[in-house]
């Protein structure tokens, strides 16, 4: 049974999101760390084998502020804009039936253990800049630390994208350094990839996730940044960093 390097197999995201959807998942035990029902399993496909992160519909906790039974979806939605984007800072991920129901799929990446997590989130590092605006994009409300996932080739993936998307401005993170600072050609030319994607194969898939007050806020937000060409400021009404920050 191939057992392929996870950064390998996440750069090549038509295997991994066939692996992800049809592959067959066997519970290996649950991140107890985490506030919703998240559970690691290894995945297998025709002698593939690679791990996952597995977050069922039914272990959802309740918010106040978020429909219910919403989560998962976000998750696949910010894998989109992610994909849309072209910087796949977010694992391959897909909405599928798993051993406790319908719920989010995610390809497994195991950080670089000699990386300082909390010395990168503070650094002026491009991927982590790259990140700090594809939050924006999708309004994440909660970045923490321990989301950030460095690999050893020095790619930044990151994790948790289920509290995204709010019509209203939430962006709640850990990457402030680079407020109000002008964005980069490389953001900027992502912004208008994702810009043209909402107004053909995008929209209409995240508006199968999402509410469409939403997806038209995604737009917004888009725009807005474009019009600008600056890195957001922290919302003036809503905390601007998650609690705890890793």
């Amino acid at each position: 049974m191939t057992q392929p390097q996870r950064s390998s197999l996440a750069e090549d995201t038509t295997a991994a999101i066939k692996l992800l959807r049809q592959g067959e998942m066997t519970i290996e035990g649950r991140l107890v760390q985490a506030s919703n029902a998240t559970l690691r399993c290894d995945i297998e496909l025709d002698g593939l084998l690679a791990k996952c992160v597995y977050k069922p519909v039914e272990g959802e906790r309740p918010l106040w502020d978020f429909p219910d039974g919403t989560l998962a979806g976000r998750e696949v939605g910010a894998y989109l804009v992610s994909e849309a984007m072209g910087w796949r800072v977010v694992p391959p991920t897909v909405h599928r039936d798993g051993p406790f129901g319908p719920g989010m799929v995610q390809l497994w990446i195991e950080p670089d253990p000699e990386v300082d997590l909390v010395a990168l989130s503070r650094a002026n590092h491009p991927a982590v800049r790259r990140m700090a605006v594809f939050d924006a994009v999708i309004n994440n409300a909660d970045r923490k630390i321990g989301h950030l996932l460095p690999v050893p080739d020095g790619h930044v993936y990151g994790c948790d994208h289920g509290v995204s998307f709010s019509e209203e401005y939430k962006l709640r993170t850990v990457l402030w350094q680079w407020r109000g600072k002008p964005l980069k050609a490389a953001a900027l030319q992502a912004l208008q990839d994702v810009r043209a994607a909402l107004d053909r194969s995008l929209g209409a898939q995240l508006a199968e996730l999402l509410t469409p007050a939403e997806v038209e806020a995604t737009r917004r937000r888009v725009d807005l940044m474009l019009k600008h060409r600056v890195h957001p400021y922290p919302p003036e009404d809503w905390p601007a960093i998650p609690w705890p920050p890793v």
